[in-house]
């Protein structure tokens, strides 16, 4: 059965269906829109193509020259095309993948299985490779790999998968739908008392789903992960394996409070198969093909446009922007697909808003331990604890490679190294090749490789980052990766650093936080981003948040701007 929210969405696109349609080949912006999305980003663009369906005409405005925000695909280097920021889709919403006819427009993704693989640093015995552990679709694999470790484990393991997934399935109610009108529910009359009682309806859903799991549930939500993980499961490079998920972009370790529903929010994943994987052509092409979408239904999207400051008039509501070069455009409601605190402290007038939430604002904990860098290669890397010959790739290619990720006790001394101003001198390393399985990515024979790398501070002992920090730490990171690896160094050909402030300043990502700030139990649901703007709504009438600062978060999933999407034409209808 839909969720009200879902019936409702269903209704304002219907209810406005009928106005006006117009034709996106302008060839430049117009004086006047029904509604401006700042941002290219994923989230900005299934915004605008769900208000267009409902008949507002749309335009979007993007800083960079390129359209996705983080998920954009860039050539850094010739022949050579990286996810430069985010690299993987896993959490695509099924919905916004059908309505926007997103495969007709171009998405092809391919499926990554197995999908996990942790080689360890040891002495093979007997001559034999060092140990690794790789994951899969395939349960009888699985066991059979974790059974090198623990016969335990292996037996644990399937029951654990279909306990985390139980789990995740009852969040989905929650992902497709604004969080509790809470004032609606508590104040006014009856007849808006009982519209915004069916903002409680996902909960009621995930309660039902749940059933018996309920303390199952809340224990995730509140727990370290070492907790759940300790309870099930003995060999620790398992544990270790499980736990990245758990911290992977969060200023966390295994053992804080809270890294449990990280893991959560990213096994979530979608159910279609079409959906999970590395995009072809990178996470560029995911944004292509829901920009391609936006436009077949009338959206006007336009790159280099800076916006410098969000309109505002005489009654204290938006009814536009002002672009960095001057030009003014008009229109009835604006939505930001930045992160809060660029939309609030840097496009809103400071005017517009009060003292007090101005000082929430800069509350908003954006703290981020990755960096990325992003690597060109002439040869495949080889691991020496699952060698293949001839430079072919073998199923473990296609993985997330997990370096230094053999121990829990190893990412927890990280962790503490970058809390304390330092870089990790051992880092966690994810590894993602996706030209062993997407060859448009890379000239033949060559490869593009992602790291995704933690725990990096946004300062360094309180100053700021270098070039030659960046360069010395990119040398650590390679050669921790050649232990594993060795001829990775010298198979390099370019490689691009991005630290938190390049990310900050590259993506627009506050802090350098990649979900547009940090996914604590603080700043989730009703208080993402903050408790009185967790609604997509925001102080100034008619400026709407749709980015992941927004409920329910980061990760590219589509449903901060199809949230967004909603509220907006629910709140034009009823004007």
């Amino acid at each position: 059965m839909a969720s009200p929210v879902w019936t409702e969405g269903r209704r304002a696109l219907t209810a406005l269906g009928p106005l006006i349609r117009f034709s996106s080949s302008c060839s430049g912006i117009k004086p006047q829109y029904d509604a401006l999305v700042i941002g290219g980003g994923h989230n900005g663009l299934v915004a605008a193509a769900y208000l267009q369906k409902g008949g507002l005409k749309t335009a979007v405005l993007e800083r960079r020259h390129v359209l996705g925000g983080a998920a954009v695909t860039e050539e850094i280097f010739p022949g050579f095309h990286f996810s430069r920021c985010s690299y993987v889709l896993s959490l695509l919403r099924p919905h916004i993948y059908a309505d926007l006819e997103l495969k007709k427009h171009g998405l092809k993704v391919y499926t990554r299985d197995p999908h996990a693989f942790n080689p360890m640093l040891e002495e093979g015995v007997r001559g034999a490779p060092p140990r690794s552990l790789t994951l899969g679709s395939d349960q009888s694999m699985n066991q059979m790999e974790i059974g090198k470790f623990s016969q335990k484990d292996a037996k644990a393991y399937p029951v654990y998968i279909a306990h985390l997934k139980k789990l995740a399935e009852a969040i989905h109610p929650l992902l497709d739908a604004p969080p509790v009108d809470v004032p609606g529910v508590t104040s006014g009359s009856l007849r808006k008392r009982m519209a915004a009682a069916k903002t409680l309806m996902p909960i009621v859903r995930c309660g039902l789903t749940l059933g018996r799991k309920i303390p199952d549930f809340y224990e995730i939500l509140t727990a370290p992960i070492m907790k759940i993980l300790n309870q099930w499961f003995d060999s620790d490079l398992l544990k270790a394996t499980l736990a990245t998920d758990a911290v992977i972009g969060t200023m966390t370790s295994p053992s804080n409070p809270g890294s449990g529903y990280v893991l959560l929010h990213h096994v979530m994943g979608s159910k279609v198969k079409e959906t999970c994987g590395y995009v072809e052509g990178g996470m560029g092409g995911l944004s292509k093909a829901v920009a391609q979408s936006a436009r077949s239904h009338g959206v006007d999207i336009f790159t280099e446009k800076d916006v410098g400051q969000v309109l505002v008039d005489s009654d204290g509501a938006a009814n536009g922007v002002v672009l960095k070069d001057g030009t003014e455009i008009q229109s009835k409601v604006v939505l930001s697909n930045a992160t809060p605190y660029v939309t609030f402290k840097n496009l809103t007038p400071q005017d517009a808003l009060s003292p007090e939430f101005i000082k929430a604002v800069d509350q908003i904990d954006y703290t981020s331990p990755v960096t990325k860098i992003n690597v060109a290669v002439d040869k495949l890397p080889n691991f020496q604890a699952c060698p293949t010959p001839d430079d072919k790739p073998g199923p473990h290619h296609q993985c997330t490679i997990h370096l230094n990720c053999d121990s829990v006790e190893a990412q927890e001394t990280a962790y503490k190294e970058a809390i304390n101003g330092h870089p990790s001198a051992r880092p966690m390393i994810r590894m993602l090749i996706p030209s062993v399985l997407d060859p448009t990515l890379a000239p033949p024979g060559c490869h593009v490789v992602l790291l995704f790398v933690q725990y990096t501070p946004y300062h360094i002992n309180g100053r700021k980052w270098t070039d030659q920090d960046k360069e010395a730490y990119a040398d650590n990171v390679f050669d921790w990766v050649e232990q594993y690896a060795p001829g990775f160094k010298q198979s390099v050909v370019g490689r691009d650093i991005l630290a938190p402030p390049d990310l900050e300043r590259i993506f627009g990502l506050t802090g350098g936080n990649i979900f547009h700030g940090s996914m604590t139990l603080d700043q989730l649901y009703l208080a993402r981003p903050l408790p009185c703007v967790s609604d997509y709504r925001s102080p100034v009438k008619g400026l709407y948040l749709c980015g992941s600062g927004c409920h329910p978060g980061g990760g590219v999933m589509g449903a901060p701007g199809w949230n967004a999407a909603l509220t907006v034409m629910a709140d034009l209808k009823r004007q």
